[in-house]
């Protein structure tokens, strides 16, 4: 594939106050609420009522290395330097891997290990507002016990409102974003730093060797406090994934010099609290500041976890047309909520289904302690595979020794593993929720994919090449008719079936023809220059091939109308031909049976072409076409 040397490079955005508030409040509200919730579930593994000294700066070793190590070292400085023409997330490195590997085998490869984490990635998107909503709301158990009842409820319509206002999308909202989340962690910290001035003893705890102590003095045990510690890392995989929108250097520059002082002090906090105070177990995140900052507390968690909860989702419907572009899931409805702003979109069956699975998931968990279980899997699992590529784009791209890469990935990938498998023995009390969703998932992207190539593989068996048709079209008897045709192919090099059937049924071909393709490249966006590509295949042919990025969406009669002057055709005047597959079950089917049925039902629920490219219904004409699979 060539690329346009224009279309490489991009623009590096000068870090300014306003986006360094704008990174606060969108990169990093799920890791900078963890604290609600993180220490206090990696405490209540022990005795509750004997917690020792040993116990309480051991959590707090294993806290802030696996911040230093997991956050800032891995994405941070390693993980952010492999950026997709700007662009960041686990799709972005999974098409940067693709494109430096080398053979059939390892791009299947890779692509699996891209969309499992992808998968995960949804189902941390499920769980993220579960958690989130359900940690901060039972606050209240805290500051006015008499409405433990309530918090369900709570939760729950705090959870539907936020859903329920996804349509109008995150521009105005996001104004608010960014100094909630200042005050957010200025108050978390403040009220940490002020428990640790009294008890600095807990600042010790930054030595490995208390991690190490908790090791050794409870082996099995500190395996599972393992499972929970990483509670304290989620959201790392959002540093990442936002990177398109911000850059490197203001989420870099927010994480070193604001956030992770912060909840360092937070975590060291709730620590000192503890060590003073072991009956603060109940809720030491709460229980940090004095009893008339608890309320406003509740109601500020209660913004930061709603914002938290809605980085996820936008990056759900993200993530969702990312796998759509690249062939991973059916079309389906992508509405641009902003005139300005091209990545703020909504996908009103994305925020459907996860509506319904976190109302589902705080149904089911009621407390946020039961939902932990739950998260880590999820979280570890996505890190696995941005270790796994990130090792294949670090040795191929930036070209590091084979013991560079091994030594540094490696032992990065050991510390997943560990804190994986540490979660991994919490399948049945929750974990198996994001492994469910997650297999699910791959196995519908897998078998969409599959089915997609081998309908591809039956339509050129049973296609017309192009050049032939063309060079018989002056010697044959077809009418030419007044009026512009646009007919949608997926192969340039054939003719569109929807043509053919024209031809059989009409017997007529317009006076002007466009033969109009849209490819998807692994690129985040395509730049003006290669957008459109147009060839002159015959008089009154043209041949125009569209390419688009993952991250963006098709408009194809807004591609067409910026080629008028070139193609010297009104499209005002186009009648759009497509073709409408008709899929039926062959007698020799290439499928497995649970694939083949998964396909055909996932190919009825697609969204039609027509809607998909934003191409007006009342300008199209469908013929259908009968397809065995």
């Amino acid at each position: 594939m060539s690329h346009d040397p224009e279309s490489e490079a991009h623009v590096i955005k000068k870090p300014t106050l306003g986006m360094l508030m704008a990174v606060l409040g969108i990169v990093y509200g799920d890791i900078g609420t963890s604290p609600l919730y993180a220490f206090k579930a990696s405490l209540q593994l022990f005795d509750a009522t004997k917690t020792t000294q040993t116990e309480i700066m051991g959590v707090l070793s294993l806290i802030f290395w696996s911040l230093i190590i997991i956050v800032t070292l891995k994405y941070v400085f390693l993980v952010m330097r492999a950026d997709n023409r700007g662009e960041g997330g686990i799709l972005s490195l999974m098409a940067l891997a693709q494109r430096v590997s080398i053979g059939r085998g390892a791009k299947s490869a890779i692509a699996l290990v891209g969309i499992a984490g992808a998968c995960l990635f949804f189902g941390d998107g499920v769980i993220t507002p579960a958690i989130s909503v359900l940690s901060a709301v039972e606050g209240l158990e805290v500051s006015a016990p008499e409405l433990k009842h309530y918090v369900l409820p709570i939760s729950i319509a705090v959870i539907l409102g936020l859903f329920a206002a996804q349509y109008k999308g995150t521009g105005s909202v996001g104004r608010v974003f960014g100094p909630v989340m200042v005050v957010w962690f200025f108050v978390i910290g403040i009220l940490g730093l002020l428990e640790i001035i009294q008890h600095p003893f807990v600042l010790l705890a930054v030595s490995p060797t208390y991690a190490i102590a908790l090791c050794i003095q409870y082996k099995g045990m500190a395996f599972f406090v393992l499972g929970a510690v990483v509670l304290c890392v989620t959201g790392a995989e959002a540093l990442y994934a936002d990177m398109g929108h911000f850059g490197a250097r203001p989420i870099k520059i927010t994480w070193l010099v604001f956030v992770l002082p912060c909840l360092i002090l937070n975590y060291f906090g709730q620590g000192a609290l503890m060590i003073r105070d072991p009956s603060a177990i109940e809720n030491p995140f709460f229980l940090l500041g004095p009893e008339w900052i608890r309320l406003p507390m509740v109601i500020l968690a209660t913004a930061a976890t709603v914002i938290a909860s809605q980085a996820v989702i936008s990056g759900a419907f993200s993530m969702a047309r990312q796998c759509m572009q690249l062939g991973f899931l059916p079309r389906m409805t992508v509405r641009h909520t902003s005139n300005t702003e091209e990545g703020q979109i909504y996908v009103p069956q994305v925020n459907t289904a996860l509506a319904i699975g976190v109302v589902l998931l705080v149904l089911a968990f009621k407390t946020s302690d039961s939902l932990a279980s739950a998260y880590g899997i999820a979280v570890t699992g996505t890190f696995l595979c941005t270790a796994v590529l990130a090792m294949v784009v670090f040795r191929r791209q930036f070209h590091w020794s084979r013991m560079a890469t091994v030594s540094v990935f490696g032992g990065l990938f050991l510390v997943d593993m560990v804190f994986f498998s540490a979660n991994s023995v919490k399948v049945v009390e929750g974990g198996w929720v994001p492994l469910v969703m997650g297999i699910g998932l791959t196995g519908m992207m897998t078998s969409w994919k599959r089915g997609r190539d081998i309908l591809l593989s039956r339509w050129k068996q049973s296609s017309m090449p192009l050049a032939p048709f063309l060079a018989r079209l002056p010697q044959s008897r077809i009418i030419r008719v007044p009026g512009l045709a646009v007919f949608m192919t997926g192969n340039p090099d054939y003719v569109p079936t929807s043509l053919l059937h024209n031809l059989k049924h009409n017997k007529v071909l317009h006076e002007n023809v466009l033969f109009v393709t849209v490819q998807n490249e692994d690129v985040p966006e395509v730049s003006q220059r290669r957008r459109a590509e147009v060839a002159v295949l015959a008089p009154g042919i043209h041949r125009v091939i569209l390419r688009y990025g993952f991250m963006e969406s098709p408009n194809i009669p807004k591609a067409l109308e910026d080629l008028t002057e070139e193609l010297k055709v009104r499209m005002s005047q186009a009648s759009y031909f497509l073709g409408r597959e008709v899929l039926v079950p062959g007698m020799e089917p290439r499928l497995s049976w649970w694939r083949r049925r998964l396909f055909l039902v996932m190919a009825r629920n697609a969204v039609p072409a027509t809607e998909f490219f934003r191409i007006p219904s009342d300008r199209v004409v469908e013929l259908g076409v009968r397809i065995t699979i």
